[in-house]
C-alpha cells in the first residue's frame, strides 16, 4: 500500500447518538460533511468516537457505515485497540472485513505490558493480518507509554505502518525520523502541538478539532507538507484556541456540543462522560467563531 496516503489530517470522528442509540444518520452527514470540506482520511470508532461505551455490535456496524459512506474518497484508519491481544485482533479483520485501509490500535490500557509485552503484542497482530497497522500511543489515558526504542524494533515489521502520538512530546518525531527509516509514518494525535509536530518531521494529524472545522485543519495540514510555515502559523493562529476549548470538559463532550450548535447532530454522549458544562459553552462558541467553524 502506498504510504503516501496517510498524510494530511484524519479526522478522529465522533460518534453521534438519538435515544442512546447510534445516529446513522447523522453519522453519514458528519463523513459526508468531512470530505466535502477536504480533510484527507477518517477514523471511526477512536478514543473521540467513545468506542469504551459501544457495544461490540455498534463498532463494527460505525466502521462498516464510515467504509460504505467514504466509498474510497479518503482512506479510513479504523479503530480497532483493546487491552486484549485476541480481542483486538477480531477488530483488525472486522476492518479489514469491511474494506478499511489500516487499523488504529492504541496500547494495552490497565494491563500495563512491558516495552516487551508490548513490542509482542503488535507483533503477533501484525504477523495475524496484512492489514496496516498504526501504534496509538496516549500514556495519559493507558498508563503504558510505548518507547522510541520499541517503535524502532516495530518499524522493522512490514504490518507496522506508523505511530498517531498523542504525548505532546516534539522530540519524539525527530528520534524515530533517525530510529524508524524514511518509511515510517508518523502522525499527531495532540491538535494544539501539530505545528510543531509537523516542523520535526511528521507527516500529519488524527484530530479532533476537524470534526469542528474540517476546511481549517485541511488547509492547515496541506500547508504544513508543502513547508509552507507563514500559511501554517496563520492557520494555527485560527485553531489555536478551539484546539483547547474542545478540551474544557472531558472529550467528546465539548466536541459533540460544537457539532449540535452547527446543527449536525445531538450533543448527546454516553456515561460515563456527561454533556459538556454550560461554564465551558462561551468559550467554545467564541473559539468556533474565532475558526470561522460553521455547518
Amino acid at each position: 500500500m502506498d504510504m503516501n496516503r496517510f498524510k494530511g489530517v484524519f479526522t478522529a470522528l465522533v460518534t453521534p447518538f438519538k435515544n442512546n442509540r447510534v445516529d446513522e444518520d447523522a453519522f453519514v452527514r458528519l463523513v459526508e460533511r468531512q470530505i466535502a470540506a477536504g480533510v484527507h482520511g477518517l477514523v471511526p470508532v477512536g478514543t473521540t468516537g467513545e468506542t469504551s461505551t459501544l457495544s461490540h455490535e455498534e463498532h463494527r456496524r460505525v466502521v462498516k457505515l464510515c467504509v460504505d459512506t467514504a466509498r474510497n474518497r479518503v482512506p479510513v484508519i479504523a479503530g480497532a485497540g483493546s487491552n486484549s491481544t485476541a480481542e483486538a485482533l477480531d477488530f483488525i479483520r472486522h476492518a479489514s472485513d469491511c474494506g478499511a485501509d489500516a487499523a488504529l490500535v492504541v496500547t494495552p490500557y490497565y494491563n500495563r505490558p512491558s516495552q516487551e509485552g508490548l513490542y509482542q503484542h503488535y507483533a503477533s497482530l501484525a504477523a495475524a493480518t496484512a492489514m496496516p497497522i498504526f501504534v496509538y500511543n496516549v500514556p495519559s489515558r493507558t498508563s503504558v507509554d510505548i518507547s522510541n526504542d520499541t517503535l524502532a524494533r516495530l518499524s522493522a515489521l512490514p504490518g507496522i505502518a506508523g505511530v498517531k502520538d498523542a504525548t505532546g512530546d516534539l522530540a519524539r518525531p525527530s528520534i524515530q525520523r533517525k530510529l524508524c527509516g524514511p518509511s515510517w509514518v508518523m502522525l499527531s494525535g495532540d491538535d494544539p502541538s501539530g505545528l510543531g509536530y509537523m516542523a520535526h518531521g511528521g507527516h500529519g494529524c488524527i484530530s479532533v478539532t476537524s470534526n469542528v472545522a474540517p476546511g481549517a485543519c485541511a488547509a492547515f495540514y496541506e500547508a504544513c507538507l508543502a513547508e509552507d510555515y507563514g500559511a501554517a502559523r496563520d492557520l494555527q493562529d485560527r485553531l489555536i484556541h478551539l484546539h483547547k476549548a474542545l478540551f474544557l470538559d472531558a472529550s467528546p463532550a465539548p466536541t459533540k456540543f460544537a457539532l449540535a450548535r452547527l446543527g449536525l447532530c445531538e450533543d448527546a454522549v454516553r456515561l460515563p462522560i456527561s454533556p459538556c458544562d454550560p461554564s465551558a459553552h462561551a468559550a467554545i462558541i467564541a473559539a468556533m467563531e474565532e475558526a470561522g467553524a460553521s455547518a
